[in-house]
């Protein structure tokens, strides 16, 4: 099973990274494992989980 998550506009990669750090360990705590990302033009960030 897959899941996505978005996460909100930041501009700054820093924070960014914090982020998708926190918004990876929750997940995982779900049984999720984030299998990729992509970074969009307004500097927001779409995440993929997989469970299996």
């Amino acid at each position: 099973m897959y899941k996505t998550a978005v996460i909100e506009y930041s501009p700054k990669a820093d924070d960014m990274a914090q982020k998708i750090e926190k918004k990876a360990n929750e997940m995982l705590q779900d049984g999720y494992e984030l299998v990729t990302m992509s970074i969009t033009g307004t500097a927001k960030a779409i995440l993929v989980f997989k469970k299996d």
